[in-house]
């Protein structure tokens, strides 16, 4: 019978987005996949996929009810190992698999950026804070992806089996890369931009963290010096039509796309030249590391995933204190030199390698293959003393 692993997440669309290489690398040891989150969408790789009621407000009364399917599902299942991520995917799967852990069963969870971190709010810091500091001895594995978290958890003494840092959930290189400028021009024509544009990015959701009003603010500081640029935003949310309506308050919607949901981000990034950061929050953000990937200079606002990435005058800059004055001369000090711009794409380039997706599946699978040894040498030693 084959060893079973459990994936648990919020949301389905979560091992989309981040985790099919490493669900496809369970299926290729011979591992059956299950994966538990809200949604019914089809994923591959899976075996068995169970949808939850799990909200991601940590007080919505669904969650008891996603707490017991959780519980039903894993204690109906001999599972080898249950990896499990966001802050409610990871509160209600180790809270649910505390009997299962009893019998052997490896519980991991991936922290994708605590809630509670320096700068964060005294009532984040007063609700997850203790819920993750609890939660720890209930984990065989803690994984961080940046390294304030892995100093909070290690600093503060989480007691969980190990506490390991990784290099985020991975970028693929190969599908996220550089182009040259004739095909940088001919890409920009036939999106509709003209050669010259100067084009910044940004990918996320509109929300409050996300902040795209700050880049909207800087649009209008820099219209007059670098009137042929362009601010491209991609993705949905419920601030988008305020945004909307704030760019035309500034006086620069022409200079402002709003590009909605896209499949065709490793389209759209190699064409511009500047990649942007609003976000107040980040645990190790996939949208600036896919534009590194991609070769563009960052300018991004102070945050511990931005810092992880970014370094001052090497392949962008942080801005402290969202400083909408200082974004826009260090946009409009890349608008000015392209022996710049082409000094901090290379190396934004040479330092996302570290993130590749083929190297965050090389860090996993050294954390996988050590349950999956110990399972092995579990099972054979009770084989062993059947026969004693």
């Amino acid at each position: 019978m084959a060893e079973k692993i459990l994936f648990c997440a919020t949301v389905d669309y979560h091992f989309k987005a981040f985790h099919l290489p490493y669900m496809k690398w369970f299926k290729e040891q011979g591992w059956e996949v299950d994966v538990a989150a809200s949604g019914n969408m089809d994923l591959p790789f899976t075996d068995n996929k169970y949808h939850i009621d799990i909200q991601r407000s940590p007080f919505h009364q669904s969650n008891i009810q996603a707490y017991k399917q959780l519980k039903k599902i894993i204690d109906q299942n001999n599972y080898s190992i249950i990896h499990c991520h966001t802050p409610l995917g990871g509160v209600l799967s180790r809270l649910a698999a505390r009997k299962a852990r009893k019998k052997g069963t490896k519980v991991i969870y991936t922290a994708h950026g605590f809630h509670f971190c320096k700068g964060a709010s005294y009532m984040n810091w007063l609700i997850y804070y203790p819920i993750e500091r609890y939660l720890a001895r209930h984990t065989d594995r803690l994984i961080t992806i940046n390294e304030e978290d892995y100093q909070l958890a290690t600093t503060h003494k989480f007691k969980a089996g190990s506490i390991d840092h990784i290099h985020g959930v991975g970028v693929d290189t190969e599908k996220f890369k550089p182009i040259d400028n004739k095909e940088k021009l001919e890409r920009k024509k036939s999106f509709g931009y003209k050669a010259d544009d100067f084009l910044l990015f940004y990918a996320a959701e509109f929300n409050k963290n996300k902040n795209q009003r700050l880049l909207l603010q800087v649009m209008a500081l820099i219209k007059d010096e670098i009137p042929n640029a362009k601010l491209l935003l991609a993705g949905e949310g419920f601030l988008m039509e305020s945004c909307r309506q704030l760019a035309k308050d500034l006086g620069i919607s022409q200079m402002v796309d709003f590009l909605g949901f896209r499949k065709d981000i490793e389209q759209l990034l190699p064409m511009c030249d500047v990649a942007v950061g609003s976000s107040f929050r980040e645990g190790l953000p996939v949208n600036i590391m896919e534009a590194m990937a991609c070769g563009l200079p960052v300018v991004a606002v102070d945050n511990r995933g931005h810092r992880e990435l970014v370094s001052n005058n090497h392949n962008g800059w942080i801005v402290l204190n969202s400083d909408v004055v200082e974004f826009a001369y260090k946009v409009m000090k890349l608008y000015k030199s392209k022996d710049l711009r082409k000094k901090h794409s290379e190396n934004s380039r040479l330092f996302v390698k570290q993130y590749a997706v083929s190297e965050v599946i090389e860090e996993l699978s050294m954390i996988y293959s050590k349950f999956m040894l110990e399972d092995q040498s579990e099972a054979e030693n009770k084989h062993r003393r059947a026969y004693i």
